[in-house]
């Protein structure tokens, strides 16, 4: 059985003057990874919903860089809802956890950084099938 963090926001360091303001990504600091894929969803038609699915071991930080959209968060045995919509923030996601997005606004890009590149072994696609693998693996143990 593996212990993973629990989902949490990440607050980034805001740089700026009158001119403007800036927020740097780095690998192993503000990112508690090493960053091997970046990728972002935008143009996103109104009451569409995205997602549904989980990843076995895959490491995510999704950041609302424009608008707003929701995350719910589903570990196995319960569910929260996250709203995004400040590029000061990035949602950190690891392990087996379904997630879904939704409520886009007009303008929303969502960034989303990731530990590893796209594979597709390592997708769950089928709420069914998740519920099974946080059964047989015990994964939903998060760490305090």
């Amino acid at each position: 059985m593996e212990n993973y963090q629990k989902p949490y926001l990440i607050s980034f360091d805001v740089r700026g003057d009158e001119r403007g303001s800036l927020v740097a990504i780095e690998n192993l600091k503000n990112i508690p990874f090493e960053i091997k894929r970046i990728y972002y969803i935008f143009d996103t038609k109104k009451k569409v919903r995205r997602g549904f699915h989980a990843h076995k071991i895959l490491k995510q930080v999704l950041i609302c860089v424009s608008g707003s959209c929701q995350i719910l968060l589903d570990d196995g045995k319960s569910k929260q809802t996250i709203f995004l919509n400040t590029p000061q923030e990035g949602l950190y996601i690891e392990g087996l956890v379904w997630r879904e997005m939704f409520n886009f606004s007009i303008d929303c890009v969502l960034l989303v950084l990731a530990d590893d590149v796209y594979n597709e072994t390592d997708y769950i696609r089928d709420y069914e099938n998740f519920k099974e693998n946080v059964r047989e693996n015990d994964s939903n143990c998060w760490k305090k």
